[in-house]
């Protein structure tokens, strides 16, 4: 609740800084920019409204994509729930057997003082380290993400990781058609609100998380401003996919290129779909089958040891 109010009292006050400035004189899209605080597709839908006097409309048609997008990331984000709680299960036990039970093992056949399986050795060597170096395995692995997160903000870093994310088998497919779709949607909002073919690239390309994406849109917008179409320009940088970019270039050849980049985004978000259900629908039995080998593979080496005990009393 004290969040919602900080937020709340943030929020009044910016907008009070917006009033003041055109109060001022500015415009109400470079009062907005000035904030630093809203999207650039925002500020650039403003722009576009007031160049045509038409701001109703083209915030409607602001509104309208915000909507399509948010549901669209919704649907994602409940698919990837289930896998996510699987995955968290699944380290959560190799942890506690690893760290726990594993080490209780060790004591009890200390205790005993028979001779161990090679199998059994090993995986009380590696609990026994486990727990007594737990702590530094946690803040070494703290302080990778640290030095991942802080690398992935510099350009190298940031293209070298992208790179790595689309070379994912079938993830890395779902990366890149997922980014397409969120370009074309954003393209055909823009377009369609009176944003020129080089602005608009720029804006919905700066938009984008994946830097590849990022880059090859930059690219591609100042061969457009040389008086190259999108398609060509788009299909040069080698990133696209075949299909989007013929779509694309129908749609220039035929004058209805926001319509066609709304095609392209609707095909592409239920190829998403599509594709992402399919993957979570294998990635459930691979884990499950992981975890079955893991945990079979531990109690086997840890119960062995009983068995041969049991075996020799008889």
């Amino acid at each position: 609740m004290l969040i919602k109010r900080q937020k709340d009292e943030t929020l009044k006050a910016v907008l009070e800084n917006v009033r003041d400035r055109v109060k001022g004189g500015e415009l109400l899209s470079d009062a907005f920019a000035a904030q630093n605080m809203f999207p650039k597709m925002y500020t650039t839908t403003l722009m576009a409204g007031e160049k045509s006097g038409n701001m109703e409309e083209v915030l409607g048609r602001y509104i309208a994509f915000q909507r399509i997008a948010m549901t669209f990331r919704k649907k994602l984000a409940v698919s990837l729930v289930y896998p996510t709680l699987l995955v968290s299960v699944v380290l959560i036990m190799m942890v506690f057997l690893v760290t726990y039970v594993v080490p209780e093992f060790a004591k009890l056949f200390d205790n005993l003082g028979a001779k161990l399986p090679a199998i059994t050795v090993f995986m009380l060597a590696v609990g026994t380290a486990a727990q007594k170096y737990v702590v530094f395995f946690v803040l070494g692995l703290a302080a990778i993400i640290f030095i991942l997160w802080r690398w992935k903000n510099t350009d190298s870093g940031a293209q070298t990781i992208d790179r790595v994310l689309m070379g994912f088998p079938l993830l890395g497919d779902i990366r890149l058609k997922y980014q397409v779709a969120s370009l074309s949607r954003m393209l055909s909002t823009l377009l369609q609100g009176g944003i020129p073919l080089v602005p608009a690239m720029e804006t919905a390309g700066a938009s984008m998380t994946s830097r590849s994406i990022l880059n090859g849109v930059s690219a591609a917008a100042s061969r457009v401003r040389e008086g190259q179409g999108l398609a060509k320009s788009l299909e040069e940088q080698r990133i696209f996919p075949d299909l989007a970019v013929e779509m694309m270039e129908v749609g220039e050849s035929t004058g209805a290129l926001p319509a066609m980049l709304n095609s392209v985004a609707e095909f592409y978000e239920e190829d998403v779909q599509t594709a992402l259900g399919a993957a979570m629908a294998l990635i459930e039995p691979i884990l499950l089958i992981f975890m079955a080998i893991f945990v079979g593979g531990v109690l086997i080496s840890l119960y062995l040891p009983i068995f041969t005990l049991g075996a020799g009393v008889k």
